[in-house]
């Protein structure tokens, strides 16, 4: 099989199916999704996104543990590619993907809060460059191995973004910032699928990676220690990762901490004090370094300001509307009723107060299947 350059991958005969290019990750998600693709008749291409390299993020090289931009996961990759009989390729993503990713993501702890590092790269780094190299070698489709869903509403003439049937699985959540462009040109192989479903299938094709490992940490961080990534990042002396005091709910100075960034909102484990009872971080004051505590009944708030709204399914709402709206990526959601204050700004108000409501992370908004838009939480 030939490799050469991106650029002289070769572009879909006018009468054929359109060809594809499959994102690549060197997982058995990925892979299935490249066989399926295959097994529609489609001309495909594979291929996988370096994002990092061990020497710029540390911790522990060559861990086999499923982690997308390893050695092991794009030589699974390149092998299923090869086992298919599809060209594949990989592109250096390193530098956009420092810059909007990682950069991003110490620049948020630095200002006590607390990103997801996930959402900023599928919406800003994957897609783009997907849907960027796919216009460039005439593909006319890019597909990934996310368990979400594509359909096209042909009364409102939008497409329209919607969970995955594997509701364990759901990966929708992350998507919310795709744009009807991306979403027009998008497949979802595994969409209807059951993760269960996808090994058994996996197997069944002799896929190489059909039994590899999975990993659901933050990639670039590879010992999953986010705070020896961020220590060993920012400059001596940053605020960030400097001691400062921990405050009680009545303004009680009760312990010292070793950098706010060690913190998040909700969080019980690493405050280690002898107060009688639990206490949960319930905000992060970066001027002052401070670290505010309080029982966990003091978590709880009804309202959310959302920034950087997208509304990837619907336009955007000239009026309220009702809900339901998940805060973390394993939260159930809740309903609520989300009240515009700009194009890409809204206020959340739930039916019931929501515990750690976290400045940083996403809110998504889901009308039943359908994901409406999303956003950032501001405070």
């Amino acid at each position: 099989m030939t490799r050469g350059p991106m650029e002289k991958m070769p572009t879909s005969p006018s009468n054929r199916l359109p060809l594809v290019l499959v994102a690549m990750s060197g997982g058995v998600d990925s892979a299935l999704a490249a066989a399926l693709i295959k097994e529609r008749g489609h001309p495909a291409l594979g291929v996988t996104m370096k994002l990092w390299d061990y020497a710029e993020v540390g911790g522990q090289p060559g861990a086999r543990d499923g982690r997308c931009c390893s050695l092991d996961t794009i030589a699974g990759a390149r092998s299923t590619a090869d086992r298919l009989g599809i060209p594949y390729y990989v592109m250096d993503m390193t530098r956009p993907f420092r810059a909007t990713v990682i950069d991003n993501f110490i620049s948020e702890y630095r200002v006590g809060r607390t990103p997801n590092p996930c959402v900023v790269c599928n919406n800003k780094i994957k897609w783009d460059a997907l849907y960027r190299r796919a216009r460039q070698v005439g593909a006319d489709l890019i597909a990934t191995g996310h368990y979400a869903r594509v359909r096209h509403n042909p009364e409102s003439g939008r497409w329209e973004l919607l969970r995955g049937v594997d509701t364990t699985r759901d990966q929708s959540y992350v998507l919310y910032g795709l744009s009807q462009a991306q979403l027009a040109a998008t497949l979802f192989p595994l969409g209807e699928l059951q993760k269960s479903a996808v090994r058994e299938r996996a197997r069944a094709l002799g896929l190489p990676v059909a039994d590899q490992p999975e990993s659901r940490e933050i990639c670039f961080v590879t010992d999953d220690n986010y705070r020896r990534f961020l220590r060993a990042k920012l400059e001596p002396g940053d605020p960030a990762v400097e001691p400062g005091p921990i405050v009680d709910e009545q303004g009680v100075t009760v312990g010292q901490h070793e950098g706010f960034a060690d913190f998040t909102v909700g969080q019980r484990r690493g405050l280690n004090l002898p107060l009688g009872r639990p206490y949960y971080v319930r905000s992060i004051e970066p001027r002052t370094r401070t670290v505010r505590i309080a029982p966990v009944e003091l978590l709880y708030a009804e309202r959310a300001t959302i920034r950087d709204v997208n509304w990837v399914s619907v336009g955007p709402p000239e009026r309220e509307l009702e809900a339901l709206v998940k805060i973390r990526y394993q939260h159930p959601g809740a309903p609520a009723t989300i009240r515009p204050t700009g194009p890409a700004n809204a206020e959340v108000v739930f039916h019931e107060a929501q515990r750690a409501l976290t400045p940083g992370q996403s809110a998504v908004f889901y009308d039943g299947e359908r994901v409406l838009g999303g956003g950032l939480v501001e405070r």
